[in-house]
């Protein structure tokens, strides 16, 4: 069966194209398809995780003597070209008193997160934890205390799983390439071998002792990463533990900003979209949409472009629908607070999901499509329809082929719902009034 044939089979859109087909992933040997199912099944099911970026980047809060970042908070280092010097003497400023592990836990959690990951490096080359193997990690900082030990002790009381974000590229190393231009460090001495070795030394002392559930990588778009280290970088983490699951920036087969693994021999377990939801789900594809609630990633005083708690919750519902998972972020200030805009908005994502969580967490892509009022979401025997406009007739069409037998709105469990047969498919009789303006959840249960 060709993989055409194969969307088909299961329910794609007719409309196929090129860029549907990027990032297929079908076919494994029985015994790999297995093992992979395996280590994948608690992500499939959680849906919904917290991305941390926080460094010293955060000190800054996007600026530097005066000008401003002209992007993004964590590449501000990048970005001002700030000298190696001035920007590692940052380290002697990095007090985070306020860092609260239990409340980053809980905040994640009651917003109906299931994972949390957090950057044990970014591209800056300072590391969170006490490294046996650098000298520019926490221990250089007034703070002197681990950072990633009692976020991965507070996930585990919490049933969340700690995960980690770890850039390959790292501007401060010295063993580095390629140098920035802005550098002036003699790049003559320098040996990539060596800071592979660098990396890997590292990578296991994570694993080790954090035993995180997802290693994400980062930075693999260096022209001195090859396929052939991606390769090798996966085997050796995988190896360290099988079970982690590891993103596709690991090898060089990520689809620019789409995230999705292009056509070839690439690694990776996962497709990583960026800012962006791919338009059409991919069966057999597995793939997270990471997105900041502002403009930025790392922590910027002056980033007051919030998304709305609508808008979250709908993303939500949306990557849900085409068999994703959402990866939401924060950047915590300097001093280790998580800002009150981000709390709000994942308190309010957090009520939501109280009372409707089972039809995101487990559930896979809409079999019927992108329907007109809203999103679908799925389990055996079930559909999840996640109304955003609600029928101002309080008939509820949905287009499918089998047969309903059964339906109820998650915020009333009570009561059942009219359900006729149409040519159609299935209408459904709603009250008058949505239980929820956002988003009202109608379980529909279903035969074939």
């Amino acid at each position: 069966m060709n993989r055409r044939d194969y969307l088909k089979l299961m329910g794609a859109s007719a409309a196929v194209t090129a860029a549907d087909i990027t990032g297929f992933s079908l076919p494994f040997a029985d015994g790999e398809k297995a093992d992979r199912d395996r280590r994948m099944k608690w992500w499939r099911e959680a849906r919904f995780g917290m991305f941390i970026h926080w460094g010293l980047y955060a000190i800054l809060a996007g600026e530097w003597k005066g000008r401003k970042a002209p992007r993004i908070g964590e590449w501000i280092m990048h970005d001002l070209q700030i000298p190696l010097d001035e920007y590692t003497a940052l380290a002697g400023q990095f007090n985070p008193v306020k860092y609260d592990a239990r409340e980053w836990a809980r905040i994640a959690k009651d917003a109906g997160m299931k994972y949390i990951v957090i950057t044990s490096k970014h591209h800056d080359g300072f590391c969170l934890w006490d490294s046996r193997v650098g000298d520019y990690d926490i221990m250089t900082t007034p703070y002197k205390r681990d950072l990633l030990k009692p976020l991965a002790e507070e996930c585990k009381k919490a049933g969340l799983r700690f995960c980690t974000y770890h850039s390959i590229l790292d501007w401060r190393h010295p063993d580095y390439l390629p140098r920035r231009k802005w550098d002036t460090r003699p790049a003559g001495g320098a040996s990539f071998d060596r800071y592979v070795n660098y990396l890997k030394a590292q990578l296991k002392e994570i694993v080790t002792n954090y035993d995180p559930g997802v290693m994400r990588f980062d930075g693999e778009w260096e022209a001195t990463w090859t396929h052939e280290l991606g390769v090798d970088l996966y085997n050796y983490v995988r190896g360290l533990n099988p079970d982690i699951i590891v993103n596709n920036r690991v090898d060089k087969g990520r689809k620019g900003m789409q995230g999705l693994t292009k056509e070839g021999d690439f690694k990776g377990d996962f497709g990583t979209p960026e800012q962006e939801i791919p338009p059409n789900g991919l069966p057999g594809v597995d793939w997270e949409s990471c997105m900041t609630m502002n403009d930025t990633w790392g922590y910027r005083s002056d980033d007051h472009r919030w998304k709305s708690g609508e808008q979250l919750i709908r993303n939500l519902v949306d990557i849900a629908s085409k068999g994703g998972n959402f990866l939401l972020n924060v950047g915590p200030t300097a001093e280790g607070l998580i800002p009150q805009p981000s709390v709000g908005r994942l308190a309010a994502m957090g009520r939501w999901m109280k009372t409707n969580g089972e039809a995101i967490y487990g559930a896979t892509a809409s079999p019927i499509g992108q329907p007109a009022w809203g999103r679908c979401t799925a389990k055996p025997g079930k559909l999840y329809l996640h109304v955003f406009d609600w029928p101002k007739d309080g008939k509820l069409l949905v287009p499918m082929a089998s047969q309903a037998t059964k339906a109820r709105l998650l915020a009333d469990e009570r009561k059942s719902l009219p359900v006729t047969k149409t040519e159609q498919g299935a209408t459904i009789q709603l009250p008058p009034t949505a239980p929820d303006a956002i988003a009202s959840v109608v379980e529909l249960e279903i035969k074939n």
